[in-house]
This record gives structure tokens, sequence and C-alpha cells, in this order.
């Protein structure tokens, strides 16, 4: 059997911790999703952070922007990998789909976020 996939949220400040927090008061499932804050660190401590977060496992990274220090640090240590996919502009419910679906491979659950995502934006 192949290992679960696992979501790992780098954001800017307490985003991705609270973005977390409330995924799991919705859904339920605890543990699918690990934070990483760029917090009090430089670029090579962002960088060991996320690597951290990763621990060699198939993983679906969550970035809040498609651009600065926490887009920058994940490429840097992450990019070309076939175990990992990187999405930016993390929302709720991309993660709350994300916990739902852990028994696909990163490229299909990175997809399938994506596709929550743009469904969730609405002008009612």
């Amino acid at each position: 059997m192949n290992e679960a996939v696992r979501g790992v949220v780098v954001c800017h400040g307490r985003l991705a911790a609270a973005l977390i927090e409330a995924a799991e008061g919705i859904t339920g499932v605890k543990g699918a999703l690990a934070p990483v804050s760029n917090t009090d660190c430089d670029r090579g401590t962002l960088e060991t952070r996320i690597l951290e977060a990763v621990n060699g496992r198939p993983t679906v990274v969550f970035v809040d922007l498609a651009s600065g220090s926490c887009l920058v640090a994940t490429l840097a240590r992450l990019r070309g990998r076939p175990d990992v996919k990187v999405v930016t502009g993390v929302n709720l419910p991309m993660l709350v789909d994300f916990v739902f679906n852990l028994e696909q491979t990163p490229d299909e659950a990175a997809e399938r976020a994506v596709s929550a995502a743009f469904r969730a934006i609405k002008v009612p």
C-alpha cells in the first residue's frame, strides 16, 4: 500500500497554523496537515523547517503567496522532487477538500485542491 499524501502549509506569520486549525475544526481530520511559518527566521532556517515538515514523505506543499520568501524557500529545496507538488494561494476550501483525499498521489491531490479552491471563489 502506498503511503498517504501529507499536506504542509507554508505561510507568513501564524496563517498556516490558523488555516490548519480551521480545517481540522471543520473536518475533524487531525494530523494530515503540518504548519510552517517564516516568522523569526532567515531563508536557510525556513528551508530547514520545510524539509523537516515534508520529512521525505509524498507531500503537497501549500504556500500562501505566488511569490516571496515562503515560495522561494519551498522551491529552492523541493523543486523537481517527484513525490512533492507545490500549490500557491492556499485557502481553507482547498485544505478541507485535501484532507478527505489523502489516498491520491501528490500530483492528483494538488490538482484536486486547486479545483476545490477555484470552485469556492464566488461573488454571491
